[in-house]
This record gives C-alpha cells, structure tokens and sequence, in this order.
C-alpha cells in the first residue's frame, strides 16, 4: 500500500511541476525571442482552454481511486495514462511533428520506478479482488504512452472536428481500458463490439468508404453523358501541334466580341508559352477579353537579338484596357469571368467524372455491398467467435442470447428440448420452492424475477417496457415538430432515458448493462453508414436526426448528441458494475449483482434529469448569468440542482422500496442521504456552470457518480 501512495504522489507531483513551470517557460521564450514580437511577461491566449489539463487527468484519477478499493490493479495503468494524457506543451522538449515525445514518455513511466520493487499486481489485490481483476504486465505498461498516442491520432482521423482535445483523451483512456483490464462478461462483450468491430470496419471498409463519400459529392451534371467518350489530356508535342491546329481552326471562326476559347484550350503557362508566344510590345486585353485579330500574324523581335518570333497581332489599343501578362492569361483559366476563384476539385472526385450516370449509381451499389459484406463477416466471425470464446465461457453467443432472453418461456423450452438443442441454447435452471422462499430474503421483487415469473421472462418485459417507452417518446417527438424548437424536441429523449432506466436498473442491472453497450455499438455503425453515404440507409438516417442535430453536430462528420447522450447514462453503471461483486451459476457466472447502488442510475439522473432542466429552464427565465463567459445562468444552474437532487432522492426511496440490498458503506440514515444528495447536486450543477472544452453530457454525469459513490446517497 505504500508503494501505491507513492506512485501517486509522484504522478500528483510531476502534474503539479510540469503545470507551475510552463509560464515560466513562456515567459523565457518570450525573452529570447523579444527580436520577433513585443516582449510580454505572460501572453495568455483568448481561446486559452484548460479543459485538457485539468479534465482527463482529474477524472482518469478520480475514477480510479474509486475503483481501486475493489480492483487495486487498475491504478498503475491508469496513472501512467493519466499522465500520458497531458498536453504535449506542458512537456519541455516537444516538439510538433513528433509522433511519439521521448521527454513524455519517460515521465508517464516515473510511476514504474516505485511499482519496480513490488509483487505483481495480481498478488497485490487481497480479499477485495472481485471478478474484474487482471494484471498488467510491465512491459506492457511501459507501452501505454506510445499506444494512447496511436489511438488518439486514430480517433481524431475518424472523428476529425466531432471530439474536443479533452474528449479524445478521455475516449482514448477508456478504450485503453477496455481493452486491458476488462474480465467480466458485461465489459469484453463491449471490448468486443468496440475494439473487434470497430478494427475490423477500419481495416477492411478503410479504403472503400471514402470511395463512397467521394462519388456521392459528385453533382449528376458533372458525369459523362452516355455515348459521349472521356476526354484525355494531351502532353506530348505532337499532341500540342494538333490542339494548336484546332486552335487555328477555332479563331477562324471566332469574331474580336467573343474572345473567351482562353478558359476552353489554355490549361497552363507552359502550353500557354508554347501555343501562343506574347509580343512585349503589344500587351493589353480588354475587360471582354482580348481582342485578336486572327488573320494578322507578324514577326517582332524578342530581345536584343534579331531573330524574330512569330506573334499574334492585337487590334489597336482601345480605352479601359489592362495589361497581358502570362499571370493574367493564366487567372482566365483559374477564375471566373466575374473575377471569382473557380473551385478546385481533388483527384478522388475528379475520377468519377468520367462514369455515366448509371455507372455511377452501379458503383455506389457495389461499395455498399462491399461495406455490408464485411460488417456481417466482423460481426458473425470475429464478434460472436471472440464473445463465445471470452465472454460466455465457451457457449455459442447466439445460442446463449436465446436462452437468456426467451429460455422461461414454457413453449420455447419444449421446443428445444424436443430438438435436442439444449447443448446449443442455454436453458436457464428452475428454481425449488426452498430457493424460491430464499429468494424472498433479497426483497419482494427480486423474489417476482426469480420464483413467479422467471429471471428470462423479467428480461423479457423490461424489453417490451423500453420499446413501449421509445414509440411513445417518437410519437411525441413528432407531434411536437411543428410546434417546438429544436433543443424543446431533444429534451423528450432525455425524459425517455430517465423513464426507461431509472425503474429497470435496479431489478437487472447486467442485463441494463448489456443493452446499452448494444445500442451504443448499434448508434455507432449506424452513425458510419450514414457518414458513408452509401444506399439504402445513408439518406433515411440523415432524414431521421436531420430535425435533432445542434451547432456542436455541425462541427464534424459525426453526430454526437444522442451518442454522448448514451454514454452518459451508461459509463455510471459500467463503473458501478466494475465495483460491485459478482454471483451467478453455470452460464450466469457474472451476471448476478446481490448488492445495488444510487451510483448505478446517477448518470441517468444527471442527463436525463438535470440537464434538461437546465436547458428548459435557463433558456426561458434564465435572466442572471454568471460572472464567467459561456451563456450559463443561475436560474438554469438551481433548476439542474434541484432535479437531480429530487432524481437522487427518487432513486434512493426505489431501492428502499424495492428491498435490494445496499452494498457496504451505501447503507446510510436519511437525513444523512437527503444531506448527501444535496451536496451530490450542488457539485454537479457547479460543474456543469463552469464546465468548457467538454460535453456535460460524458463529463457531468461521471462527476456526479464520483460524488455519488465517494458520498453515499
């Protein structure tokens, strides 16, 4: 345990270090440069953001020192990501272009050098291990810099503009562990959907998407008409020779008012010098153009020299007329006739202008085939086999959803016994009426899911609840469409989730758990079809979220909103979920939680709850802001307070009422919860006031789950 305080008083020390020298650092770059700008003691930008420095470092820690009572292997990795994840100008020595800093990445192993001398850490967990615990090994913790590297270049490639600094490096982490320290069914069925999935879509879909993305900015009028053969360009001399006897041909036939066959045949300065020399002594085109007499050539002298070079002659000289240079020729060919730039096209789209039509829409067939093809391969070969494999402990993932979901049906269980597919699907046991009493003991409704109406069956009608839930939120969405604005719209989303998940949670919350990493996977992929641009799906989906997209959607290829609104509610139940115990036999093993918690639907409050709130009552009484810039008010600030203390307040009386057993430490008098709850709100809805560089929909909901878990509601 010493050893652990040490490692984080080292990384808190060397965050503290590396944070006080940096305006000292400013400073004496300024000295040094005062010859290249006005010497200024400390400039610090307008758009100055503190989110990257204080946010994924704050939480990354926060979290795991909630986490790390019941799963002590997670705090080395997730110190040295923490550090890993401060801003490269904090770091002497950095230097842009670097893909991977040496300096940072010898200061993301100082904690190694105390955690040298120690055990493993899988000998180090002790009685509080739970299901959750896996080690990681030296070797790979001293590759965690360079990976969080890797994989927030990655992201911000995918995502470009969509994610904030802060967002990245926070998604990063949670993805790095996922990826290392997930043991539970729950957390490698979304490592799989996650990492699996969404590596494989990359590797094999990478170069196709853009293909499609490509061809579907391609406007119809700019494909080849059918019949009509791709023009080539021409390079060589002899192929200049010939366009330059069409050119001929061509000005015999032009009258001095035309004068515009410049943008049809000049294409570059080069072929421009060739075609057509310039005589220095007759240099001026008129505002039409110029105005060239094509049946007088004449013979001047270039330079000092007496050899002549053949030239076009121009008409005499005519008032209002601008000089000729080759960079005036050239900007006829690069602008409009009103002056304007014309818009370059890149290569990718410039490559389908010469398909047809039909070709075209052949084309995005193809793709789209490809792209669903490979989809169904990752998902049925490297998803369920990984899932199977890992997560289920060796029971078919198909097999096993049915019988989870349909396996206390009475027909459904004759049927597969009469088949004899009971070693494909997993049946689930009946309970004894002695198992049946004892169940009576874990509260009356977790004696309804277990002896009268089956632990599928529950599934089964919290399925059913939440598609109820979800028609009747669309159905009300879309009554209000013509009435209501946009973020009045949205907020019926954010009552949704709270009607959905606030009252299930409690009664399976593994089976919560499973659902929302389905969706999240589901809101991704679907999210990339539609960024795809590829047929059938892509316009139904744009047509869908087209009415519920904000400022912040616009800001890159991918719409956030309802994914962060996702994540929000669902990272307090997956943190909650990593430390609790585990129960369960036979193909359950894991999904069995015999304690619960008010940290378990504090995100579902927090978004669902308080920032609606907030944004309905700020934006139509908010009248008093606060003392800092962004738009916040103190009526919207109180509003988000209140909800979520009556949210915490509501969901503390449900798991009274319900009778579930309340893990240790969680178990607290009610004036001392209401006193908790209180504090719990105030802290979320000062952070959500003064919250910048980050979605409050992610960051918001994990502080409130910090104050939640660390306080006791």
């Amino acid at each position: 345990m010493l050893t652990s305080v040490l490692e984080i008083l080292a990384s808190m020390a060397l965050l503290v270090v590396l944070v006080f020298i940096y305006p000292a650092r400013v400073v004496l770059w300024t000295y040094r440069h005062r010859e290249l700008r006005k010497w200024i003691p400390l400039n610090v930008p307008i758009n100055f953001d503190p989110a990257p420095i204080l946010y994924p470092h704050a939480i990354t820690m926060l979290t795991t020192f909630l986490l790390a009572p019941n799963n002590p292997v997670i705090m080395l990795p997730n110190l040295i990501l923490s550090i890993s994840s401060l801003p490269e100008e904090l770091i002497p020595g950095t230097v842009a272009s670097e893909a991977v800093n040496a300096v940072h990445w010898l200061f993301s192993c100082l904690p190694l050098v105390y955690a040298a001398s120690e055990p493993p850490y899988g000998e180090r967990l002790g009685a509080g291990a739970t299901l959750n615990s896996q080690s990681v090994s030296t070797g790979s913790a001293v590759l965690l810099y360079p990976l969080h590297r890797t994989l927030c270049k990655v992201l911000n490639y995918l995502t470009t503009t969509s994610l904030l600094p802060a967002e990245l490096q926070l998604f990063s982490i949670a993805l790095i562990n996922i990826l290392l320290l997930s043991t539970s069914p729950q957390l490698r069925i979304l490592k799989a959907l996650l990492w699996i999935g969404g590596l494989g879509i990359v590797v094999l879909c990478g170069p196709v998407i853009p293909w499609g993305v490509a061809l579907a900015r391609v406007p119809k009028w700019r494909f080849r008409h059918p019949g009509v053969q791709p023009s080539r360009q021409t390079a060589s001399k002899l192929a200049r020779l010939f366009s330059w006897a069409r050119l001929k041909k061509e000005l015999n036939k032009t009258t001095p008012s035309t004068g515009h066959f410049f943008n049809a045949w000049f294409t570059s300065d080069e072929e421009l010098d060739d075609i057509m020399p310039l005589n220095p002594r007759v240099n001026t085109i008129t505002a039409n153009g110029p105005e060239i007499d094509a049946g007088k050539v004449s013979t001047t002298p270039l330079d000092d020299t007496n050899e002549p070079r053949p030239t076009i002659g121009f008409s005499p000289l005519r008032r209002h007329t601008l000089p000729v240079t080759l960079n005036t020729l050239n900007q006829v060919v690069t602008h409009t006739a009103g002056g304007r730039r014309k818009r370059a096209t890149s290569k990718t789209v410039r490559a389908f202008f010469k398909l047809t039509e039909e070709e075209a829409e052949i084309r995005k067939w193809v793709y789209a085939a490809w792209v669903y093809g490979c989809i169904l391969v990752v998902i049925f070969l490297g998803i369920r086999l990984y899932i199977t494999e890992f997560a289920l402990g060796g029971n078919e993932a198909i097999g096993w959803a049915l019988g989870y979901l349909f396996g206390d049906l009475n027909w459904f269980r004759f049927t597969v016994v009469k088949e004899n597919l009971d070693r494909w699907i997993c049946l689930p046991p009946r309970y004894t009426d002695e198992e049946a009493m004892a169940s009576c003991e874990l509260g009356w409704i977790q004696h309804v899911r277990k002896a009268d109406i089956g632990e599928a069956n529950m599934r089964l009608a919290i399925a059913t609840y939440w598609i109820i839930i979800l028609i009747f939120g669309l159905v009300v969405v879309f009554r209000l469409k013509d009435i209501y604005e946009v973020d009045t719209r949205r907020k019926v989303f954010h009552f949704m989730m709270v009607a959905m998940f606030l009252p299930a949670t409690y009664v399976d919350p593994a089976f919560a758990a499973l659902a929302l990493a389905i969706v999240l996977a589901v809101f991704l992929l679907l999210d990339l079809l539609r960024a795809s641009q590829l047929p059938p799906l892509s316009k139904p989906i744009t047509y869908f979220l087209a009415p519920y997209v904000d400022g912040r959607d616009f800001q890159g290829p991918v719409v956030i909103s309802h994914i962060f609104l996702l994540i929000g509610c669902a990272i307090p139940l997956w943190l909650t979920l990593g430390s609790l115990p585990r129960t369960g036999t036979g193909y359950l093993t894991g999904w069995e939680l015999p304690t619960k918690e008010v940290s378990m639907v504090s995100g579902v409050v927090c978004v669902g709850l308080g920032d609606a709130a907030a944004s309905l009552i700020g934006r139509r009484w908010g009248r008093r802001k606060w003392l800092w810039k962004g738009g916040k008010s103190l009526e919207g600030s109180l509003a988000f307070a209140v909800a979520v203390f009556i949210g915490l307040v509501a969901a503390s009386a449900w798991l009274q009422i319900g009778r579930w057993a309340v893990s240790q430490g969680q178990a607290v008098p009610w004036p001392v919860s209401l006193r908790n709850a209180g504090v719990c709100a105030s802290m979320a809805s000062l952070t959500e006031a003064v919250l910048t560089g980050g979605n409050d929909n992610v960051i918001v909901p994990v502080v409130l789950w910090t104050c939640v878990k660390s306080l006791g509601v």
